[in-house]
């Protein structure tokens, strides 16, 4: 089993919150109200400019090409891929990239994006790659499942799902859990694990959190 595996094993009752949670199922049978997508989506760019910063952090703390290599893929992916999907959707709606950036964040927002980086700040590569991965590895394996269960072509948040589906995406994924197990071989012990599951039971609870968020509309 990787370590990614191990992790999602040892904290499945915050993983199930997290990619099971209300918010999740109502994008795949198309019953999430507009008003609480819309939220969502806003903060979730604000999310990820903080996310691309967590990366470029990634990318300092490289001790090898290999490792800086590996970051810059996930910086690429946030604001090469992830955030235009954002853009396009909220055009839609006549809603601007300028109008997304100037948004206030949530308390949701603010939570889950500062404890990445304050992990990534007080730990090392590893710390941060295990406080991301819920993010980067889970939204592939959410997309995976909403894909199952989606209700036909007239599901309103096809294009979201088809974003997380779609082979550039999975490879993101694939690639972080690939890293992760690499920098695992280099720094992983025993006696580190516990706090290495902590790290990523709080990232859980963060997603589900955010999700709330979006669900409720909460500022």
């Amino acid at each position: 089993m990787d370590l990614f595996g191990r992790l999602r094993r040892d904290a499945d009752t915050e993983w199930q919150a997290y990619t099971g949670h209300a918010f999740v199922r109502r994008m795949g049978d198309g019953t999430l109200p507009e008003a609480s997508f819309r939220h969502y989506l806003v903060q979730d760019y604000l999310f990820l400019i903080h996310f691309a910063r967590a990366y470029a952090l990634a990318v300092y703390k490289g001790r090898s090409l290999g490792e800086m290599r590996a970051a810059h893929e996930g910086l690429k992916a946030i604001l090469d891929m992830e955030m235009n999907l954002h853009v396009k959707l909220a055009g839609d709606w006549g809603v601007s990239a300028a109008e997304l950036e100037a948004a206030p964040e949530s308390r949701a927002t603010m939570a889950y994006t500062r404890f990445v980086l304050e992990a990534g700040l007080r730990g090392d590569l590893l710390d941060l790659h295990v406080a991301l991965s819920p993010c980067v590895i889970g939204y592939a394996e959410i997309g995976e499942a909403l894909a199952r269960v989606q209700e036909g072509e007239g599901n309103p948040y096809r294009v979201w799902i088809d974003e997380y589906t779609g082979e550039p995406y999975r490879a993101v994924a694939a690639s972080a859990r690939d890293n992760l197990d690499r920098l695992a071989a280099r720094a992983l012990t025993e006696v580190r694990y516990p706090d290495l599951l902590t790290l990523f039971r709080q990232a859980c609870r963060l997603e589900a959190d955010f999700w709330q968020m979006g669900l409720t509309l909460a500022d």
